[in-house]
């Protein structure tokens, strides 16, 4: 890391600032080349948490004014000298102020290398800096607080804690094995067990949450299914807060799938607005039917749409029966109309039922509970400790298999070096997932998804 790097760390487009970023060793001194100061003082003299108003020169002479925010090592973001200079937000003066710190020395910055440095030098642990990247791309509230729990330490502190007890657990049993002739205290098979038991556990835990958390922050495949004119299209426009879909009288109007991305209080819903079920000589319309039933079929969610003014047709059956042993919820509509519809056989065949009137827009607060208590994400809580990705998950699948493994040779009587080969696998495993053990192809691909100004 002898490199001083440089990148862009606003979005590249017009705005009010635009902030070039540098991080090494020779950051203060690069920014020395390119700022002058409006006050006498030296860029080099300032010391760390200030900033200097002043002018931004290039070859050409000066081309903007800037502010110059400097932090130095190793309280910075890096651990390194970080220099950040603000320029006025357009794209050709922000452009131009990198070029003028680049040709002043420092090197373009790499995906994710700020945040790839302050985990090398020990700012953060890897599961913090994947909050970083969870942090930016947040489109809820829950995603906001989840990665900031995860950035706080919450999830680094919990593995810290099983990962203690394991070490404690293995450099006993290995002194145990090794020194047999030291008079040193047995661990009992009793203690081994609960402390195997209470790793377990924990590491289950985890595990168990990972399907609703990131369910709550990637998105819900949603599909709105239902027979012709039940209120689909409707549904969707209300949920979407604009006219996606199509709505007339006519039945069948919705031939292809509608999609929309909407988020409901603390969820994200991927929704699908799918031709209305029901047979058909229409080829066209045909085929909205064959694609409505298998984007059924292949959602985490079916929000199943019934006419409150219709009495239950085929059509509103064999979707009741679809329904069973699926994540649903029905939907029944039109409520502001009189009622022809068989509302307890609904109730008997589906888990959640919403009485709604999509076109008066009332009823949303009771299909967002409704919704909440079918994906059973109730009880999620984003301040906990929480997996945030597929490499975490993996990471703690593994060392949760081998604990259980120690504990069956325990409780099979392998003798202790078998329990400690497990034990030590389970430890290398939760190492990998806070970064303390990780390869470096491990933390090169973490740090490869984020952008390249953080």
């Amino acid at each position: 890391m002898e490199t001083t790097i440089a990148a862009i760390s606003t979005p590249l487009a017009v705005g009010g600032i635009g902030v070039v970023r540098l991080s090494g060793e020779q950051a203060l001194s690069i920014a020395q080349r390119v700022f002058e100061p409006g006050a006498a003082k030296q860029v080099s003299q300032m010391a760390g948490y200030t900033a200097a108003y002043g002018h931004v020169r290039d070859s050409q002479g000066v081309f903007d004014e800037a502010v110059l925010t400097v932090f130095r090592a190793p309280r910075s973001y890096t651990g390194e000298d970080v220099a950040e200079l603000s320029c006025h937000g357009g794209l050709y003066l922000v452009q131009r102020l990198l070029r003028a710190v680049l040709d002043a020395g420092a090197v373009p910055a790499q995906a994710g290398e700020f945040t790839k440095r302050a985990f090398l030098n020990g700012k953060i642990s890897l599961t913090q800096a994947e909050a970083v990247g969870d942090l930016i791309a947040a489109r809820s509230d829950f995603s906001a607080r989840a990665a900031l729990s995860l950035k706080d330490g919450a999830l680094y502190r919990r593995i810290q804690a099983i990962q203690g007890e394991l070490l404690a657990l293995a450099g006993h049993l290995s002194a145990w094995v090794d020194y047999p002739e030291e008079e040193m205290e047995s661990v009992t098979p009793e203690e081994i067990g609960d402390t195997l038991a209470r790793a377990g556990e924990s590491l289950q835990g985890l595990l168990d949450g990972f399907g609703a958390g990131q369910l709550l922050k990637q998105g819900i495949d949603t599909a709105i299914v239902g027979r012709p004119n039940a209120g689909k299209s409707t549904l969707m426009n209300l949920l979407s807060q604009s006219e996606r879909s199509i709505v007339t009288q006519v039945a069948g109007t919705t031939r292809d799938i509608v999609e929309n991305t909407v988020r409901i209080g603390d969820m994200i819903l991927n929704l699908a607005d799918t031709a209305g079920l029901r047979e058909t000589q229409d080829p066209v319309e045909q085929i909205g039917v064959q694609l409505a039933r298998r984007r059924m079929q292949s959602s985490a969610l079916v929000l199943a749409v019934f006419d409150s003014s219709q009495e239950l047709d085929g059509e509103d059956l064999e979707l009741l029966k679809a329904l069973k042993g699926r994540c649903a919820v029905a939907v029944v509509n039109k409520v502001d109309l009189p009622s022809k519809l068989d509302l307890e056989r609904i109730r008997q065949a589906a888990p959640q039922v919403v009485l709604l009137s999509a076109s008066q827009g009332q009823g949303l607060p009771e299909l967002q509970e409704a919704i909440a208590r079918a994906l059973q994400l109730v009880q999620v809580d984003p301040n906990a400790a929480m997996l945030a990705n597929e490499r975490q998950r993996s990471c703690a699948a593994a060392a949760c298999q081998a604990v259980l493994e120690a504990l069956e040779c325990l409780q099979s009587g392998y003798t202790l070096d078998a329990v400690t080969v497990c034990v030590t696998q389970a430890i290398e495993r939760l190492g990998e997932l806070s970064g303390t053990t990780a390869a470096q192809a491990v933390v090169d691909e973490v740090f490869s998804k984020f952008c390249v100004g953080k």
